[in-house]
């Protein structure tokens, strides 16, 4: 079992930065990619950034390129989301989530996931 605790989120005005950490803990050997999903309000899911953790790539959906940054301290066993440039459409809940098959282990298909965060709440105001 894998089991990942988000950290608070908040809220910011348009242009501000907001850093999201993601613990996780259990059988951490079993996963091979990382991902950041968000629900923005009345929306679906939709996958944001990835880290394929035996290379350490990093994926980004292009709505979000260039502004977030993935990362990951392996001695805390957490990963970060640093969200700069933050516009209101990114308003959304946020989720981290571990995927364990080596292929499409940073596939935007939410299902492909079997662990989930309990999720946190980004807010970004004009």
């Amino acid at each position: 079992q894998v089991q990942l605790v988000e950290s608070a989120g908040g809220s910011v005005q348009a242009g501000g930065s907001l850093t999201l950490s993601c613990v996780v803990s259990g059988f951490t050997r079993s996963i091979n990619g990382i991902s950041w999903f968000r629900q923005p309000p009345g929306k679906a899911r939709e996958w944001v950034a990835c880290i394929f953790t035996p290379d350490g790539s990093k994926y980004y959906a292009d709505s979000v390129k260039g502004r977030f940054t993935m990362s990951r301290d392996n001695a805390k066993s957490t990963v970060y989301l640093q969200m700069n440039s933050l516009k209101p459409e990114d308003t959304a809940m946020y989720y981290c989530a571990a995927a364990t098959r080596t292929d499409g282990a940073c596939g935007d298909w939410a299902p492909g996931y079997p662990y989930w965060g309990q999720g946190t709440q980004v807010t970004v105001s004009l």
